[in-house]
């Protein structure tokens, strides 16, 4: 496909769907969306409505319904989870807030629990609002514990929009807008890409783990870097090559950094483990929480550290309003009760196996697919001109979107052309199934 045709077949995906939204209800409210909201890549204007959401469907004004492969990353037990319904209806009738020096019982448990599944000596606990938030504690306690400022993390890596999350991360949405100075000390390498690397190896068995040695390079050539800060499984996605971490976490032992992980989009059962990294053998200093702790119904972010961590007690590191409120922590609190009642890490890792293994057989002739990568219930197709140069193909990508889209599967193109799937942990067989026909189809379509 040239330049050309993929243009044209990109605009014409986007046409056939523009012209099934002639319904008038929903365009009235998208235009009022767009004229309330500050513009903003990836958000605002939008380009569907939504009415309901439940389980793993959502439902436009129109009465269309869509399986949601995306969900921002909250979705992990589905949609008005009926238990968790009645657990925030409960907590209505209790208490509904706490100040910050007033202890409530949901909060206190909900900190005791993370501590207990957290490994190794990870058991000391703040909440924020949001993940963004929560990784700037972790930087900050870093700092601390260093008496360093300078951070280490990785191009194209997401770590929120604040100032200083948008300053550790790498993508290009996040960053390039803004005038001036970013924080200072914040040091960049390039991140893991056995599929496409930028050394040129071949892929993750020829890696050599160039990636880390350079993260080994950096810190020492640096000296005085407080932390490493990084996604442990890249969530567009791309699953880090064996003994990777094993060699950053060596290395930040030995130069006296802190490891961050950054498990928002990936941890509590995503990737078939409650915590991605657990895949890898590591344990970092300080691991950060989010997205789905929420349950998909409420905001609410964690940090957890190291015990011996616990060094800021002189002064605010956080002091959030609603840092133990116990009505989002009753939301994270049942949803971890979930995810172990009903076993969702393991069937995360069950179904993300089913699901790569069809994605590898239906699609294995394809020439404009290069690569099917991911862990668990997060994993991705990526979209290219052709497998000998494997150059991104983002105006192919859309129409496999918007062809997906009209047969009501939704999800997210991550890295300008990879097909990003991440269903709930709570999807049957069968809707598993009958979404990746969809996906299949559309790709196979051209």
């Amino acid at each position: 496909m040239t330049h050309t045709e993929g243009e044209s077949n990109r605009s014409a995906a986007r046409a056939r769907w523009q012209a099934g939204q002639d319904h008038d209800p929903s365009r009235d409210l998208l235009a009022r969306d767009a004229d309330a909201f500050l513009h903003q890549s990836l958000s605002s204007p939008c380009v569907l409505t939504i009415a309901r959401a439940e389980g793993i469907w959502i439902e436009d004004l129109a009465g269309r319904r869509y399986m949601d492969f995306h969900g921002n990353s909250v979705h992990h037990i589905g949609y008005r989870h009926p238990r968790l319904v009645a657990a925030l209806k409960a907590q209505l009738d209790d208490l509904t807030f706490s100040p910050r020096r007033f202890a409530n019982e949901v909060a206190v448990e909900l900190a005791e629990r993370l501590g207990q599944m957290a490994p190794g000596d990870l058991g000391k606990v703040l909440f924020t609002t949001g993940g963004s938030d929560a990784n700037e504690v972790a930087l900050k306690i870093a700092r601390a514990a260093t008496g360093r400022f300078k951070t280490l993390s990785f191009w194209d890596a997401f770590h929120g929009a604040g100032f200083g999350a948008a300053s550790v991360g790498g993508e290009a949405t996040f960053r390039s807008h803004i005038a001036g100075p970013l924080l200072p000390g914040a040091e960049h390498v390039a991140p893991f890409h056995c599929y496409r690397c930028p050394y040129g190896h071949a892929g993750p068995e020829n890696c050599g783990l160039a990636c880390a040695n350079m993260v080994d390079y950096v810190l020492g050539r640096e000296g005085d870097v407080a932390a490493v800060i990084a996604e442990p499984m890249r969530a567009v996605p791309v699953v880090p090559p064996p003994g990777f971490w094993a060699a950053v976490r060596a290395a930040c032992d030995r130069h006296g950094a802190l490891l961050i992980f950054d498990e928002i989009p990936t941890g509590l059962g995503k990737t078939g483990r409650d915590f991605a990294f657990q895949h890898d053998g590591v344990i970092p200093d300080i691991v950060t929480l989010g997205k789905a702790l929420g349950g998909a119904m409420l905001p609410i972010a964690a940090v957890v550290a190291r015990r011996d961590l616990d060094i800021c007690g002189d002064f605010a590191i956080g002091h959030y309003t609603h840092e133990k409120n116990p009505l989002t922590a009753r939301a994270a609190l049942t949803t971890l009760d979930i995810l172990r009642e009903e076993g969702l890490a393991d069937r995360a890792a069950e179904l993300g196996r089913r699901a790569m293994d069809r994605l590898q057989t239906a699609l294995a002739g394809c020439a404009h697919v290069g690569d099917i990568r991911g862990r668990g219930l997060m994993f991705g197709v990526e979209i290219v001109t052709d497998r000998e140069s494997r150059s991104p193909d983002p105006a192919r990508a859309e129409a496999i979107y918007y062809r997906c889209l009209e047969a009501g599967v939704s999800f997210k193109i991550s890295a300008g052309s990879v097909l990003t799937l991440s269903p709930p942990l709570v999807i049957e067989v069968a809707d598993l199934d009958r979404a990746l026909a969809i996906v299949e189809s559309a790709i196979l379509e051209g």
